[in-house]
């Protein structure tokens, strides 16, 4: 069975194989660029083809799997990867001279870092300032990833701004031993150039992993950092244990420069109090956000729902606050940590432009609800066992309160997929007191037709281990509900796209999210239903698998395990996101 799905992916990969366009061609010059250029000073201008020509030539630095082991190697020297962003930084026009004037906030940790950076900068624009964001990953288009005003970059400045920067950097590459940034370095450069062309009073920066070797971490001058909840991920890039992953976090602290956390374990905890101290950075835990000084609007409301939001609010809080101080005193102000000792940071009264800010802030693809009709679909793109506790708490008390006010009969569909090196099972494990009535599994790819996307094109995995992975996980599934055997028969949809299933559960695996989507839905979602969004039809013995869904009178879709697999969904749930 394996043996023919992998053939007929073979099939599917030639699909989503890189575009002609993906493929580097010679820059066409209006005007040639001087390697000494300031980013501060308007860059040469290329004459190339659309945003899409941009992405899929950006798409070329993603890492394929021989530079990936390249890569791996190179982390036993860590500190060559800091060098080489440097020399890749210093190429493209830019200097760490120049980063110092961003003013900016930087912020690691596991769980729960970009929605206390996008707390903060929702704060700050609120005050009024200019804020530029950099987080990671995108949902649906690369130019999420680089924010001007709480607004994802338009296309036009996004092209404009990545050949400036692009060309640069291939230009010098020959003298260079023909080496270019991979995806996240370029990136984050292209971020930097970015913020400065267009002159925010802040820069809110997520770290991409970890955090000492981090690219992001050529930061220098910080004005404040932040770390959010630890955990474990990335071990074979951080280290296998939280202590590990807690030196590697804490490797953003600078000299004199505040930084706050929120509450930890005891043993992560002690590592970050000690890289403070040997850095010499006052370090400072937040407080629970129940102990800010209440205030006449009542409690504090949160734009972003879940429990565990709380403590990245109270973080968010303490970045804002200790930055508008430096920025707003005649006086340069440092933390005081009594000889870098662990201190507690100090709760205060919320202004109201900071509440404002925080029951205003949106971040998309985390503890989002979508509602048409008789649908809704919970999306959340957990991916770590402790991301996964969190979702399955926000998902259960939604999910109740929202079937104790509906009429008729309820169905539960789980949408999953996991990427990396993540530990599936446990987090299936978890899922199983959702009592979903359905398991559907499908790869991050979001429809298996040759128009696809370029920005939701991945180069990093193969479709074969992709398709892999969703049948280790259904796998999985079967066995945690009790049902050990192997899946005993092979479906496939019309056209020869695979579909396994297993006649006594209730668990499919789907080759795209589209077609995942459609079968879930079975024709109640509008959006879905539109003609241009063609998937090969399903057979008639899958077809008789969605009768409960068609009788049941609400469906309720949790999609989770990746933020991939989040952006996918949205980018057919909401078309607008991809405009």
């Amino acid at each position: 069975m394996m043996r023919r799905a992998v053939h007929v992916w073979t099939r599917l990969h030639a699909l989503t194989a890189r575009p002609a366009l993906a493929r580097r061609a010679p820059l066409t010059h209006a005007a040639e660029p001087s390697l000494r250029s300031s980013s501060t000073r308007a860059a040469p201008h290329y004459r190339r083809m659309d945003y899409q020509d941009a992405v899929c030539t950006l798409n070329t630095l993603q890492t394929n799997a021989s530079a990936l082991e390249h890569v791996r190697q190179e982390r036993g020297h860590p500190e060559i990867q800091l060098q080489a962003m440097m020399g890749f930084l210093k190429r493209a026009g830019l200097t760490v001279e120049e980063l110092d004037h961003l003013n900016i906030i930087h912020v690691t940790g596991t769980k729960g870092k970009g929605s206390t950076c996008a707390f903060t900068e929702q704060i700050l624009r609120n005050y009024g300032f200019r804020t530029g964001f950099y987080s990671s990953p995108h949902l649906v288009q690369v130019r999420e990833r680089i924010r001007v005003n709480g607004h994802p970059i338009g296309k036009d400045l996004f092209t404009k701004y990545f050949w400036q920067v692009y060309g640069r950097l291939e230009e010098t590459k020959d003298a260079h031993g023909d080496t270019m940034p991979a995806y996240f370095r370029f990136l984050t450069i292209l971020a930097f150039h970015v913020f400065l062309q267009e002159k925010v009073d802040v820069a809110v920066i997520e770290v991409g992993i970890g955090g000492a070797y981090d690219c992001t971490n050529i930061i220098r001058r910080p004005w404040v950092c932040g770390i959010s909840s630890l955990g474990i991920d990335h071990t074979s890039i951080l280290g296998d244990t939280i202590e590990k992953i807690a030196w590697q976090k804490g490797g953003i602290f600078k000299p004199g420069v505040p930084a706050f956390t929120v509450k930890q374990q005891e043993g992560p905890m002690t590592v970050l109090q000690e890289r403070a101290k040997d850095i010499e950075c006052p370090l400072s835990v937040c407080p629970d956000l129940d102990q800010y000084q209440s205030t006449a609007s009542g409690p504090v409301r949160l734009g972003l729902a879940g429990w565990h939001q709380r403590s990245n609010a109270s973080l968010a809080l303490q970045l804002a606050q200790c930055w508008l101080q430096r920025r707003c005193s005649t006086e340069p102000v440092l933390a005081s940590a009594e000889g870098f000792r662990l201190c507690a940071a100090p709760s205060f009264q919320p202004s109201p432009r900071m509440l404002k800010g925080l029951s205003e802030t949106e971040w998309l693809g985390r503890n989002q609800t979508v509602t048409r009709g008789s649908l809704t679909y919970f999306l959340d793109g957990a991916h770590t066992t402790r991301s996964m506790q969190a979702c399955v708490s926000w998902f259960s008390e939604a999910a109740t309160r929202r079937e104790a006010n509906s009429t008729g009969s309820v169905v539960r569909v789980l949408l999953f997929n996991a990427t990396g090196e993540r530990d599936c099972a446990a987090m299936l494990k978890l899922l199983l007191p959702c009592h979903f009535d359905f398991a559907v599994f499908c790869p991050n790819i979001t429809e298996t037709i040759a128009t696809c996307n370029a920005d939701q094109q991945n180069f990093n995995v193969s479709v074969e281990n992709m398709l892999t992975r969703c049948l280790d996980n259904q796998q999985s599934w079967r066995v945690l509900n009790g049902q050990e055997d192997k899946p005993g028969a092979e479906l496939l949809i019309g056209g020869g796209l695979p579909l396994v299933a297993e006649r006594r559960s209730a668990t499919l695996v789907f080759p795209c999210i589209l077609s995942a989507l459609q079968w879930v839905t079975q024709g109640r979602d509008p959006v879905l239903s539109d003609p241009s969004k063609r998937v090969a039809p399903v057979n008639a013995s899958v077809d008789a698998k969605g009768a409960g869904l068609r009788e049941a009178e609400n469906v309720h879709v949790l999609i989770t395990g990746s933020l991939h697999l989040v952006g996918g969904a949205l980018k057919h749930l909401e078309p607008n996101l991809a405009s």
